[in-house]
């Protein structure tokens, strides 16, 4: 059986954001493990217009085509307040069938671990058919990050990483043969 592909999905567009640090950390962890393709997918990258707003067949078809190569997702989340930054929300919208029977993780971080938006996610998630895993690592903005800045995890955060990843690479392998009928 091929490995499945794994997207690790930055989850904002902003300017001097951290999750491309954070993006490359786990997909280093992952990269070790030798079980799944891991692949940063950068929403920003796609130049998604807020839904609605204007044609953007193009973009979209690109966004959906890249998710659909998918059998995983990895969710690279930073509390805006309170929740998700709308950047994702769009790009959630922006897809349907490209996300269903296939299983997530979220790695969060904020003032309290971001755990606020990775619990907006997860309802987000269930209404797109996506099947979130329990392990989900929080990292906190004043211990993970030097002067908010330059990401520095603690190594206790490698346990919940790996246990996330081995949940994701099982659930995405089992929900596979829901997508191919």
């Amino acid at each position: 059986m091929s490995k499945l592909n794994i997207g690790i999905i930055l989850g904002s567009t902003r300017q001097g954001r951290l999750s491309p640090q954070v993006g490359e950390w786990v997909k280093s962890i992952a990269d070790q493990r030798g079980d799944a393709n891991y692949e940063i997918i950068d929403i920003a990258d796609y130049k998604l217009p807020l839904l609605g707003e204007e044609d953007a067949a193009e973009q979209a078809t690109a966004w959906n085509t890249k998710l659909a190569s998918l059998d995983g997702f990895v969710f690279i989340v930073q509390e805006y307040n309170h929740s998700i930054s709308a950047s994702l929300k769009n790009a959630l919208d922006y897809a349907r069938e490209a996300w269903n029977n296939k299983a997530a993780g979220i790695v969060s971080y904020g003032s309290v671990g971001g755990a606020r938006a990775a619990e907006h996610l997860r309802g987000i998630l269930g209404e797109l058919s996506v099947a979130d895993v329990r392990v989900h690592p929080a990292l906190s903005l004043f211990t993970d990050f030097e002067n908010g800045a330059v990401f520095k995890p603690a190594d206790l955060h490698l346990v919940n990483v790996n246990g996330m990843l081995d949940q994701v690479v099982a659930w995405s392998g089992a929900l596979k043969p829901l997508r191919q009928n």
